[in-house]
């Protein structure tokens, strides 16, 4: 396996270094099982990407007018997203939501803090439970690992697949606020995000975007 490890300052710039290589080192295979059945994928084997400063505005990447493309997230996609995330709601056809599963969670953490102190390995998160797989469509997200460090809260989360032309930046456009508001409620700064993930990919209908986006041929 090929693992691949990027280093971005922001959000925007994360997405635009794992597109751009994608199309270099990205593995093409034609999917058994899963979304797009059939279908053709562009996918990393393994990847982690280290972003220094995700609380940078704008959270999503905007991709300049003159290619003639639109953004792969729209910018009011956020504010819609972040109920997902942090609260249990659930629509009558949904099995689950990522809210569903972290709610609960995200207050414990916060608690944990604020009550037993910042070293602890405990404070992580599981959105993935034994009988998601079963379901046909589990979650992406697995966990949502925490850690406090020189007076920040540091995310660490791991995606079991991940769509990058799309999924990615609202993702963790998302998962960044959720970081923003914990490390808020605790009394610390916000910090930095460490992503992985050994399936990030391109659908093939997102790969001339993903040209025209990087100037590749």
């Amino acid at each position: 396996m090929r693992l691949e490890f990027i280093k971005a300052t922001t959000l925007s710039d994360a997405w635009f270094q794992c597109v751009y290589g994608i199309l270099d080192n990205g593995k093409k295979y034609t999917i058994d099982r899963g979304s797009y059945k059939g279908q053709q994928r562009l996918e990393f084997d393994y990847i982690t990407v280290h972003i220094k400063h995700p609380g940078v505005r704008p959270l999503l990447p905007e991709i300049p007018i003159q290619l003639g493309i639109p953004n792969p997230v729209d910018n009011d996609y956020l504010d819609q997203y972040l109920p997902y995330l942090m609260t249990s709601i659930k629509n009558p056809n949904e099995e689950y939501t990522y809210g569903s599963r972290l709610e609960y969670q995200i207050q414990l953490v916060i608690d944990m803090y604020k009550n037993d102190g910042y070293n602890t390995n405990q404070a992580c998160m599981s959105v993935s439970m034994p009988s998601d797989i079963n379901l046909d469509d589990p979650p992406c997200l697995r966990q949502i690992d925490t850690r406090i460090s020189n007076g920040k809260l540091h995310f660490i989360v791991y995606f079991r697949s991940w769509d990058l032309w799309s999924g990615f930046s609202a993702n963790l456009g998302g998962i960044q606020l959720v970081k923003e508001y914990m490390a808020g409620e605790i009394g610390v700064e916000d910090g930095e995000i460490i992503a992985s993930s050994k399936g990030m990919h391109l659908y093939n209908y997102a790969w001339e975007l993903a040209k025209l986006r990087t100037y590749k041929k």
